[in-house]
């Protein structure tokens, strides 16, 4: 996620980290270089002139920008609904921390107790989560150190590592409620907040799993690239050498668009404008050990180079 103060409006036109542009500059190029041929050229191919007046261009243009906002807005639905549940993982994370704090009698003081072994455990469903959500593969370095080494050769080869960690909680509660050290009318409050960290994953994975329908995202594409892969035949007899100017800035608002909604679509995607998971587990890190004690505390993650991971 790009994070900076909003530039001056000189400088927004150099700006290129966090910018849609290098996505888009090869058919933004075929598309201004189509512009300078057709003006060269007049519109002739041979001794075949194409000529088109602005009409048609006009009628298209009105509800491609329509569709192309709503996908758009479809797409920052899903980008938003991402955020929300991560926002939620957080907020459940901590009050779970607190439940197993102040709920559950405290045993032997030792970091093998189970309502601390929960407490570490919600550490680890995090980065297990944003590893599954973004394809990773290995997520060692960042699940491993806060479960035991026996749990982790036992959920490693599991094919969803954060619900294999759910069951592993679900037990260590059983286990504090058999022996007495969590008050039966207290458990439900506890196994509340585990499920809903469970409707967290499950909401994530059906974003994550359910893209916007490819046939319409296909339509768009295939106008939006026609449409501006035309219009220097409309605009060439009425702007004349202005021609591939007006072309490429509507190229760059179309393709721009249309580019910024693909990216937008896959919130959890390690991009420039994909949900900084990396700082939201760091934040949900920082909150669980200091819950349990911990001064040895990671700082926040910070931008680089303008971009929150």
């Amino acid at each position: 996620m790009i994070v900076r103060d909003r530039p001056s409006a000189l400088r927004l036109f150099f700006i290129m980290r966090g910018s849609i542009l290098p996505r888009i500059w090869m058919h933004l190029a075929v598309s201004t270089l189509l512009a300078v041929v057709v003006t060269w050229t007049d519109g002739q191919f041979g001794h075949h002139k194409l000529h088109f007046t602005t009409t048609p261009f006009t009628l298209m243009a009105l509800p491609l920008a329509i569709f192309l906002g709503f996908r758009n807005n479809a797409a920052y639905d899903r980008y938003w609904e991402g955020r929300k549940q991560w926002g939620e993982l957080i907020l459940r994370s901590r009050s779970l921390a607190r439940q197993c704090l102040s709920l559950v009698a405290p045993g032997h003081p030792t970091a093998d107790d189970p309502h601390l072994r929960i407490i570490r455990r919600a550490i680890a469903y995090a980065h297990a989560l944003r590893h599954r959500l973004r394809g990773d593969t290995d997520g060692n370095a960042d699940v491993a150190p806060w479960i035991a080494p026996a749990e982790w050769e036992r959920v490693r080869t599991q094919s969803n590592v954060p619900y294999a960690l759910m069951l592993e909680m679900g037990v260590d509660l059983g286990e504090c409620l058999r022996t007495g050290r969590l008050d039966a009318c207290l458990a439900p409050s506890i196994d509340t907040s585990l499920s809903a960290l469970t409707a967290v994953a499950a909401s994530c994975e059906r974003i994550r799993g359910t893209p916007i329908p490819f046939s319409y995202t296909l339509l768009l594409h295939r106008t939006a690239y026609l449409y501006c892969f035309l219009l220097p035949f409309g605009l060439v007899d009425t702007i004349g050498y202005l021609t591939p100017l007006v072309s490429a800035i509507v190229a760059y608002t179309f393709f721009g668009l249309d580019a910024l909604g693909d990216e937008l679509e896959e919130p959890f995607r390690a991009s420039d404008n994909g949900l900084p998971l990396e700082a939201l587990c760091r934040t949900i890190e920082i909150d669980l050990r200091t819950a349990l004690g911990d001064r040895d505390l990671p700082p926040p993650l910070l931008p680089e180079n303008y971009r929150l991971s």
